[in-house]
């Protein structure tokens, strides 16, 4: 039994487009071993035509489009409400039929009011569900869960953890502390050689912290290997432990900059087999 999610919400991808439907069964299956409330959210893209384009035909051929898509939308969700059902899961769904920046302020609403976000990752930033995990990370104040193809039921047995000292690494930890306590092992992974440490809190004064809470931890220091990224030593270290899940802290470029996705963050989503717990 997980202590401490109580509701979870999936939300897929605009017209149901759930190719292996990893997010939503790994989401029912966390909800089902946490005895959580599901929420799915099962979005319809509104299409708009613009006002010099508009012509009767022009009208008809979106409306007709948007009523498919609706349909389907909802299609989607009574059989996530049926499979939900059917598993013991108390749960809710909607098919909010919106404009695309409505979706989003509709979904990060939704993220903000529930423990945890589980989506499917992608491994393209330009698919549009890159949005959904880029605002989802930096605007719900919640946790997210990113679920790699192929992974259906949820497992936090043993979970590595990213850390560097930082204050977005301490957030992500303390999001996913009802985890690593039913976790039967957690690792503390600190990765040097990119960027400079000694100034940060070690991963040995991490553990204490955890073990006060009951968690059976252990600190792996590890270097870069020739040409690897940080992303890349991590995943290494969690597949060498054998982990079921990671746990990072989610970074961007300054504000400064463009607001995208940090390199270590936009790496581990894109290429990481394994299932992230991410919070900014």
């Amino acid at each position: 039994m997980i202590d401490g999610i109580k509701s979870v919400l999936v939300t897929l991808a605009q017209e149901g487009r759930d190719d292996d439907g990893s997010a939503f069964q790994y989401g029912l299956s966390l909800a089902r071993q946490a005895g959580a409330h599901l929420t799915v959210q099962a979005p319809a893209g509104r299409f708009h035509v613009p006002y010099t384009l508009i012509t009767g035909l022009a009208q008809s051929i979106v409306s007709a489009e948007n009523r498919r898509i609706a349909a389907l939308a909802e299609h989607v969700a009574e059989l996530a409400k049926a499979e939900a059902d059917f598993a013991g899961v108390v749960c809710t769904v909607e098919s909010p039929q919106l404009y695309y920046q409505e979706l989003l302020d509709r979904f990060i609403a939704q993220a903000r009011v529930h423990d945890i976000t589980v989506l499917n990752a992608e491994p393209s930033p330009t698919e549009t569900y890159w949005d959904l995990i880029e605002v989802c990370l930096f605007g719900s104040g919640r946790p997210v869960l990113v679920v790699p193809k192929n992974r259906s039921e949820f497992a936090c047995e043993r979970v590595v953890v990213a850390w560097d000292g930082s204050a977005t690494a301490s957030r992500a930890v303390a999001a996913a502390l009802p985890l690593l306590k039913a976790a039967e092992e957690v690792v503390i992974v600190s990765v040097s050689g990119e960027k400079d440490l000694s100034n940060s809190i070690p991963s040995s004064d991490l553990a204490p912290h955890l073990v006060h809470h009951g968690i059976s931890v252990t600190v792996s220091d590890t270097t870069l290997g020739s040409r690897e990224t940080v992303a890349a030593a991590i995943e290494r270290e969690a597949v060498g432990f054998q982990a079921s899940l990671i746990v990072s802290g989610a970074y961007r470029h300054s504000r400064l900059r463009e607001s995208v996705l940090g390199g270590v963050t936009r790496s581990l989503l894109a290429s990481c087999s394994l299932p992230l717990v991410m919070s900014h």
